[in-house]
């Protein structure tokens, strides 16, 4: 299983609309897919059709207790090869029992081997913080997606991020690595925009994805109808571009394995 934690300590990047979108389109290409709502605020659950103060059994409960296996925290979807592990608010206190634990730092990942057999990919939708719960689904994933707005103050958020991703590499996790780079709520023929795609993309290369998801109405709808943008309205642009984005992520497995971090 293939995990990847879509994170960034800037908020409003469009973080959960990524991780609900390419886990869908992953799954509408036939890959098992999971996704983990690893946020006390519950958005990918009510993106993907649950209430989460409905979910009797959540991933709070798979992080605080070890005799809730992940498995047991499984819900169906609107898509048949996607399944979600929800969150609701309970999550918020996780930090402070996971912070009591000897390997507190690892639950996520034992958690997430038992369920590997199952799926071929797993996304994780992190809350834009840097906690323990972040820290879970980095080390977790082994991989990072980074989902960037299109203006220049996301730049230092980037980088804040980048040296997270190498502390996290040094202390916990030596072999992670950077998925890519993914330019988010871009405007079509804006100036600005493409000044600062042009600089991400001469200084950080091909760590940047081809894929630039732009802003869409579409987008914006589809979390309020519980559903991904991908079966919302297949044709319209989001959903182009998020399944654009999945054969990136199928596609570029060499260039991920080798991506180190860049330091701005």
């Amino acid at each position: 299983m293939r995990t990847i934690a879509i994170t960034n300590q800037k908020g409003g990047c469009g973080k959960t609309t990524t991780a609900v979108n390419l886990a869908a389109a992953l799954a509408m290409r036939g890959y098992r897919t999971l996704i983990v709502d690893l946020d006390p605020q519950g958005h990918a659950t009510l993106a993907m059709g649950a209430v989460p103060e409905h979910c009797e059994w959540t991933i709070y409960n798979v992080i605080t207790r070890a005799d809730v296996p992940l498995a047991m925290t499984l819900r169906p979807t609107p898509i048949e090869k996607l399944l979600l592990s929800p969150s609701n608010v309970l999550l918020s206190g996780a930090e402070s029992a996971l912070a009591q634990m000897s390997d507190r730092e690892y639950v996520l990942r034992n958690r997430l081997d038992a369920v590997a057999h199952r799926f071929d990919y797993c996304i994780i939708d992190c809350s834009p913080s840097l906690s323990l719960l972040t820290l879970n689904a980095v080390i977790g994933a082994g991989e990072v997606l980074i989902p960037v707005q299109t203006h220049y103050y996301a730049i230092e958020g980037l980088r804040q991020m980048l040296e997270t991703v190498d502390v996290v590499r040094e202390r916990f996790c030596p072999s992670l690595t950077v998925a890519g780079i993914l330019l988010t709520l871009a405007e079509h023929r804006t100036l600005l925009c493409q000044q600062v795609e042009e600089q991400m993309r001469e200084y950080f290369k091909d760590l940047v994805f081809k894929t630039v998801i732009h802003r869409s109405i579409r987008l914006a709808e589809a979390p309020s109808a519980g559903q991904s943008v991908i079966t919302y309205d297949p044709r319209c642009s989001g959903a182009m571009e998020y399944t654009q984005l999945a054969k990136e992520i199928c596609y570029e497995e060499v260039r991920v394995a080798q991506a180190g971090c860049v330091h701005i």
